[in-house]
């Protein structure tokens, strides 16, 4: 394979043109009866509809739906953290940085924590269990100073040279795991973390030492344009800077590609043989990033572009909604039971019929509403949403745990 040619397949398997066309190849495909996994009930569609409209006015009674971000988790209890953050800094732009910093942390613990794991909020002696917790305990651990070179004398930063050191038993006491109280895949983020710092360490090799953090994305964000950002353009910063620390699970011309899964019936381009053809990307902690980091730079007064580009995310509790409405069926109904891989085309297709379906539902939300795709962008329907509403499913129907029974490692779910 040519270097020309490697290229143009990465890039296409970086983009979320890529992630939305390949998952409706699959969508089509079920809807053809082509698939061993899955059916379809597309009038249960209606159901979809109405409960998740249902959700979001009760959630958003004014119609003002923010985006779906990990500052929403941040803000549980009441307390907005974010903007704790922002007011430790005289000056926004470094308020920004401290942001992308806490943000990122939290975005990349953010896998589930599993049914049993709590914790123990320290100022308030609240207990967050789930997302939520795990938001706190990350902005927790920014916030005693343990990821930063300073320690706590300047707690909000994350530095590279502190990430590469930490241990999986620094991890796993900052976020109070025990016997009795367990969280899914703790080792598996500690060297996340750790992997992060390898690669700022050798991004900011011979610039601004101090650069040497997740805020290290901002800045290269907004080297050519301090007025306007386009959320592709961050997703492809996120891939590029990012893409290295993701476990090696596939890869192409000897690049890892992270959140990118073999399926012999994915084509790259119709009626054209090319190098990416059987690999769906998904991305889907990328974008759950990227949707997060938006809202510092619209704080820094910059106007965000192409959210139109962007999909949805590929995880349990978006893809467990349309499971639990009946829109999504198992051909062996009896599969519930069993224990399924994430690299299982089972697995692989549920999570790209999601994507696939979640534009599916936007368009009859759009009509429902009478509004543009530029005034609700999918970002805000995951919000208002089809996130939290099929949280709020799996909570009554099976103590909040996943439709399928999953086997995870705490970077992808």
């Amino acid at each position: 394979m040519s270097s020309t040619t490697l290229q143009a397949a990465l890039a296409r398997l970086a983009s979320p043109a890529s992630v939305r066309a390949r998952s409706h190849q699959l969508l089509d495909r079920v809807r053809a009866g082509g698939s061993a996994w899955w059916r379809l009930d597309e009038g249960a569609m209606d159901a979809v509809l109405d409960f998740v409209l249902e959700h979001m006015s009760e959630n958003y009674p004014d119609g003002v739906v923010p985006y779906h971000s990990r500052a929403r988790h941040l803000e549980v209890g009441g307390v907005d953290r974010c903007a704790l953050v922002r007011r430790a800094h005289e000056d926004p732009r470094e308020g920004a940085r401290s942001l992308y910093d806490v943000l990122v942390v939290s975005v990349l613990l953010d896998a589930g924590a599993g049914p049993t794991w709590r914790y123990i909020e320290p100022d308030t002696g609240e207990v967050w269990t789930r997302s939520e917790g795990l938001a706190v305990a990350a902005f927790e651990l920014v916030r005693a100073g343990v990821l930063s070179k300073y320690g706590a004398a300047r707690p909000w930063r994350v530095d590279a040279e502190r990430l590469v050191a930490l241990t999986d038993d620094e991890l796993a006491r900052a976020f109070q795991v025990t016997d009795e109280n367990p969280l899914v895949g703790v080792s598996a983020r500690a060297g996340l973390l750790r992997r992060l710092g390898e690669v700022l360490l050798e991004r900011a090799a011979g610039a601004d030492a101090e650069m040497a953090r997740p805020a290290l994305l901002l800045e290269l964000l907004l080297r050519d344009d301090e007025e306007a950002a386009s959320a592709p353009a961050l997703l492809a910063i996120v891939l590029d800077v990012l893409g290295p620390i993701w476990p090696g699970r596939v890869s192409l011309g000897g690049v890892e590609l992270g959140d990118v899964w073999e399926h012999a019936a994915i084509v790259a381009l119709e009626g054209v043989s090319s190098e990416d053809d059987g690999l769906i990307p998904f991305h889907k902690l990328s974008q759950w990033m990227t949707y997060s980091l938006l809202e510092p730079l619209e704080l820094l007064g910059l106007c965000v572009t192409g959210l139109d580009q962007m999909t949805g995310l590929a995880e349990y509790r978006n893809g467990g909604l349309f499971m639990d409405l009946g829109v999504l069926q198992l051909v062996d109904p009896d599969l519930v039971e069993a224990e399924h891989r994430t690299d299982g085309e089972l697995v692989i297709e549920w999570r790209a019929l999601t994507v696939a379906l979640l534009d599916v539902l936007h368009s009859r939300v759009l009509e429902r509403l009478n509004v543009q795709a530029s005034a609700f962008p999918l970002v805000r329907l995951l919000q208002g949403g089809t996130w939290s509403a099929g949280r709020v499913l799996a909570a009554r129907l099976r103590g909040g745990a996943p439709p399928l029974r999953l086997v995870r490692d705490g970077t992808v779910f």
